[in-house]
């Protein structure tokens, strides 16, 4: 699903994302497209394997520019963490060190509670190839891991980033950027005009059989259309249907 709507404000901050090591380009900027998605801006690169800038991160990033051209390099983790006050290190494998192993979303929660008391917080991402080392897990406070597929547990950096992106967003207070379309219920007198010119078609068609069931057959049709919760709109279209049915172009401009 592609598209920017230049109208609204660009949500930006939350936990750093540190790549520590990128290999590829496209990787990162595919990272930061799933940042901007999300409201994350800011991104530190840790010895970018091709160099900063990248155009091939400029070309992956589908114009996320504010994020790319935000970035910061750092030689080393530990230059790209300084000023920050809790960090988690994403990983997939067993480590033999005693960190908490959160998961998404107990570590957004985690994140944005921390973010809201004014700490600066951050996320660590390895290398595409063999993810982050264990002294670089050491240097985080704890671990979030995926629930994956545990004979398929790799997933790429902009998987990942947009993994921890989606939950930091739902954490917090996120609108939809759609919604449902507003509609008016209809009235118990629309309801029950739609019933009658229903029922009074289907009388035409001798619907109803055995006659001394009638009643009951009635009471369960008014039952399903009840349950549908209808708008004045669709009681409209729906007595447009019972007029085609009964022979009419439109139906009847006298409600009842």
């Amino acid at each position: 699903m592609a598209g920017t709507n230049h109208m609204k404000e660009m949500m930006t901050g939350g936990p750093a994302i540190i790549l520590v090591n990128p290999q590829l380009g496209a990787n990162i900027g595919q990272a930061a497209r799933a940042m901007a998605n999300f409201g994350l801006s800011d991104l530190r690169l840790v010895d970018p394997r091709d160099g900063w800038p990248n155009e091939d991160a400029v070309s992956n990033s589908a114009k996320a520019l504010h994020v790319i051209e935000g970035a910061q390099v750092f030689a080393s983790l530990e230059e790209a963490i300084a000023d920050l006050q809790f960090v988690f290190a994403t990983t997939a494998r067993q480590r033999e060190m005693l960190k908490p192993v959160r998961g998404p979303r107990e570590a957004a929660s985690t994140l944005r509670r921390r973010d809201e008391a004014g700490e600066r917080t951050g996320i660590l991402f390895g290398r595409e190839r063999w993810g982050l080392e264990s002294v670089e897990v050491g240097l985080a406070d704890e671990i979030v891991t995926f629930p994956v597929n545990p004979a398929f547990a790799s997933l790429n950096i902009a998987q990942a980033v947009l993994l921890m992106g989606y939950e930091w967003m739902t954490s917090g207070k996120a609108e939809l950027p759609i919604g449902t379309p507003p509609t008016i219920p209809a009235t118990k007198d629309e309801l029950l005009g739609f019933y009658e010119h229903l029922e009074h078609a289907l009388d035409q068609e001798n619907y109803f059989r055995p006659p001394h069931k009638r009643a009951t057959m009635v009471e369960n049709l008014r039952s399903i259309f009840a349950k549908a919760a209808l708008s004045a709109q669709e009681i409209h279209a729906l007595r447009g249907v019972v007029a085609v049915l009964e022979g009419r172009k439109t139906r009847p401009r006298k409600d009842r």
